[in-house]
């Protein structure tokens, strides 16, 4: 079993590497005795990741209460955090990351319950549930600190940065978010720097300060075009075609976000091609398409089924929406928009007036 983790993880955290080059992540995994497989090129590296994803799961939620390997399961877990963000294995990889939780928990290692938790967090995102994840993140950054492993304690601030812009709490997202700039240059992540600023940038737009957003963006995707690392630099390029689109630079903003999905779908990122998808349903709206408006939107909805979340769903909906009173079904709209209302009302969420503007009184009751 022992063995077979050793596999697991030198295999998985040389997928990641090729996924990410320059990504820190790799330097502060558990150490291994057996090597992994090597591969040529990202897609055979990618491939054998989302062909093994259920049994690589099983092997780190085996070994879960046996000291000597937990420190290794929740490591592999979190150098496969791509299975979370494809969509395909989500479930089980949040089924894995709480037992191997409850497994740091019983040994009392603030270490391995920082970092599973970290990976717990990171499935809450990517499904939609931000309370949850905060909380998580923030427990992440004391028991990070307490064990004295500072990379959980970078990811912790950008994830609970980013969580706050999805909340509407700009000033919490900005002050998490500049933390893990400086954290992560200290520890020379350069990826997680450029991650942090593409989220920054989403912070200064939801703040009306469009062109220091799209400045912020293009920071960081220089850093990850300098690195080579192509689906980090989709993130990027994912944030600066939504400054763009504010700014009213629409043929580049539309230039950017085909980029990057073109990337997710190669990446088989499921999530992110749904939210690109999504993003270019805005850019034609705001060019005055709407029925490649509502198409785009169409596809975001069928993409995303299953995975990211009411909040993203709800986000959807409201689009789709604007996009179908534009082409004259009226009809259609007000089901998206009731829709849309029902979900942030039950997430308490302030896109909840917006929507509810939307509609008349007698509608939206």
């Amino acid at each position: 079993m022992s063995r077979l983790l050793d596999f697991y993880l030198a295999t998985a955290a040389g997928v990641y590497a090729i996924e990410r080059p320059g990504d820190r992540l790799v330097d502060h995994l558990a150490p291994t005795e057996y090597p992994g497989l090597t591969f040529q090129d990202r897609r055979a590296a990618r491939d054998w990741l989302y062909t093994e994803a259920n049994c690589l799961l099983a092997a780190a939620r085996r070994p879960a209460d046996r000291p000597s390997m937990l420190r290794r399961a929740i490591d592999l877990l979190w150098a496969a955090l791509d299975i979370s963000e494809s969509g395909a294995n989500s479930r089980e990889y949040e089924v894995t990351a709480r037992a191997l939780l409850d497994a740091a928990r019983r040994r009392g290692s603030p270490r391995a319950e920082a970092r599973a938790l970290m990976t717990l967090a990171h499935a809450h995102v990517d499904g939609g549930r931000f309370e949850m994840a905060d909380r998580e993140a923030e427990q992440v950054i004391r028991l990070a600190r307490q064990a004295d492993d500072l990379l959980p304690v970078c990811w912790a601030h950008n994830a609970r940065g980013i969580i706050a812009l999805y909340q509407n709490r700009n000033a919490d997202g900005e002050e998490h978010l500049s933390e893990a700039i400086r954290l992560f240059r200290a520890l020379g992540d350069r990826p997680g720097e450029a991650s942090a600023l593409c989220n920054l940038s989403r912070i200064h737009l939801a703040t009306g300060r469009t062109q220091s957003a799209v400045s912020l963006a293009q920071q960081g995707i220089d850093i990850y075009d300098d690195m080579g690392n192509s689906m980090r630099g989709a993130n990027g390029r994912y944030a600066l075609g939504m400054a763009l689109t504010q700014s009213g630079r629409l043929d580049s903003a539309a230039d950017r976000l085909h980029e990057a999905l073109e990337v997710f779908r190669d990446s088989r990122q499921r999530l992110w091609e749904g939210m690109t998808l999504f993003r270019l349903a805005e850019v034609d709206i705001a060019a005055q398409r709407p029925a490649q408006a509502a198409a785009k939107a169409e596809m975001a909805l069928t993409v995303l089924r299953g995975i990211g979340g009411e909040w993203r769903r709800g986000n959807v909906l409201t689009v789709l929406g604007h996009a179908l009173t534009r082409i004259g079904q009226t009809d259609r709209a007000l089901v998206c928009w009731r829709e849309a209302l029902r979900i942030y009302e039950e997430l308490n969420a302030p896109e909840a007036t917006a929507v509810r503007e939307l509609l008349s009184p007698a509608q939206a009751a």
